[in-house]
Parts: structure tokens; sequence; C-alpha cells
């Protein structure tokens, strides 16, 4: 599988790894260049220095055709701003936007975009550990409505959380 990862932080360098050691082919951007020292040696995929929300540097990056593209930066608006990119001017069907703000993560929701939301993750899994139970809170937050242009995204839940078939690359 073709995974674009934009964002080279802890979570997106996290993930650029293991999708790496998986033998999927794995594209990286990221606006700083020290961001890619927290990839490994190892690391058979791309790195790319340039701006993800951008669609030419997307384009000449080698993102066009991705199975997946994951917008990981620290900003909001960036992230949105990117998979929207991904989404209505590259096509890629499967696509999520990390998102900090539950309330924006929701809104982002109903316009068709897969949001990662940390914060209600987080606060879910604490609440667990402290054995006061879930607090039903999503980590994902599912596309419910149309992004522009009239694609869904809602098969990417069920890809994040496992209830997907799995797709052969």
């Amino acid at each position: 599988m073709k995974i674009v990862i934009v964002g080279a932080g802890r979570v997106g360098s996290v993930l650029a790894e293991a999708y790496d050691a998986a033998g999927h082919e794995v594209l990286v951007l990221d606006l700083s260049t020290r961001a890619f020292d927290r990839l490994p040696s190892e690391f058979r995929g791309s790195a790319v220095r340039g701006d993800g929300t951008d669609e030419d540097t997307l384009r000449r990056a080698g993102a066009s055709g991705a199975d997946i593209f994951l917008a990981l930066t620290e900003g909001d608006n960036r992230n949105v701003m990117a998979a929207q990119v991904a989404t209505e001017k590259l096509g890629i069907g499967r696509v999520i936007a990390k998102i900090n703000d539950p309330v924006r993560a929701a809104a982002y929701a109903d316009l068709g975009i897969a949001a990662l939301c940390r914060t209600t993750m987080q606060a879910d899994a604490i609440s667990g550990y402290l054995g006061l139970g879930s607090l039903g809170l999503p980590s994902i937050i599912a596309p419910t409505g149309t992004h522009h242009g009239g694609a869904t995204h809602a098969p990417l839940a069920a890809v994040v959380t496992g209830d997907a078939p799995r797709q052969e690359a």
C-alpha cells in the first residue's frame, strides 16, 4: 500500500517506521528537515521537505495515487487543509486528519473528513485507566457528511479500528 504521512512528529514518525517495516511504500512530508531525524536510519521510504497543504508539492513528492493519506501535523487547520487537498485534488479515498479540538473534529466529520481527536482519545483512556469506565468518546470520528465533490470517507473508520476486511496492496 502507498501511504502518505504529512507531519514527521512523534506520531507520524512512529507510523512511518511501522508501515515501512511492514513493507508498505511510505512517503513522509514535513516543513522541517530536522523532523526527519526521528525516522530510523533503516527507513526505506521517502522523506520530502515540503508543505503538505500544497497540491503541487504533494504531486511532485509522489503523493498522487496513494491508498492512504494521514495529516498529522500539530496544527488542526493545516491538517484539515491537507486532508481536503488529498481528497478533492488528488482523489485519495482513505484520509484521516488529526484534530485536537473535539468540537472542530466533530464539525469536520460532518463535512466528510475522518478526524483523529487526541483530546477525546486521552480523556477516554485516562478515565478507563482510573477504573471510572469509558466515557464513550471516540478516538476517531468517522465522517458522517459528504465532502465537497460528493465523496464520503466512512469506510476509513472501519479500517483504522480493524473492523474492515484487509485489502491487499
